[in-house]
């Protein structure tokens, strides 16, 4: 049978349910929730760090590369070094 609000707190206290009980499993699940949301958002900060990272390391090509001047063409062109 569920207790009502107004009722006498089956813990024992004397205090009414809506005033000492009623809350406790509410706090539980909204520190689950708070918990969750926070974990999100540092597993989506982590995420947009190595984004951030990434985009700013950008050393080139991963082969050596030559520049060459082309006459015919008038600039230069890079020319790979593989073997």
């Amino acid at each position: 049978m569920k207790t009502g609000r107004n009722e006498a707190c089956p813990c024992g206290s004397g205090k009414k349910f809506k005033r000492c009980c009623d809350g406790k499993a509410d706090a539980g699940a909204r520190l689950r929730s708070r918990g969750l949301a926070v974990l999100l958002l540092v597993v989506l900060l982590i995420v947009v760090a190595g984004i951030v990272i990434d985009l700013r390391s950008d050393d080139g090509p991963a082969v050596d590369t030559v520049r060459v001047w082309s006459p015919e063409h008038g600039h230069y062109h890079d020319v790979d070094q593989r073997r």
